[in-house]
């Protein structure tokens, strides 16, 4: 499923346009990108949480060349499936 697909079903499900569901998942997103960038953590009960957690600068290789090189640090984000998003795949 793409975005394109989320927002058809949102539309069709909720009984809107795809323009309105469209602007309400841009909204999600968007509010859950500045929470982030903030430092702090998004919980969706039942769905999941994400947070953002630090990548320590290591060695690396160049898989062409088999250089080492090195890689910077860097701020990654994490999702963790909540129970009932984890029971309804399993």
């Amino acid at each position: 499923m793409n975005k394109t697909d989320l927002i058809d079903g949102m539309a069709e499900s909720a009984g809107i346009t795809k323009a309105a569901a469209k602007k309400a998942l841009e909204s999600f997103l968007g509010d859950i990108e500045k929470t982030l960038k903030n430092g702090d953590r998004v919980s969706l009960v039942g769905f999941g949480s994400w947070s953002v957690s630090k990548r320590a600068a290591r060695e690396g290789r160049n898989p062409q060349t088999g250089k080492t090189i090195q890689i910077a640090e860097k701020n990654v984000v994490k999702f963790k499936a909540g129970a009932e998003l984890s029971g309804a795949v399993n």
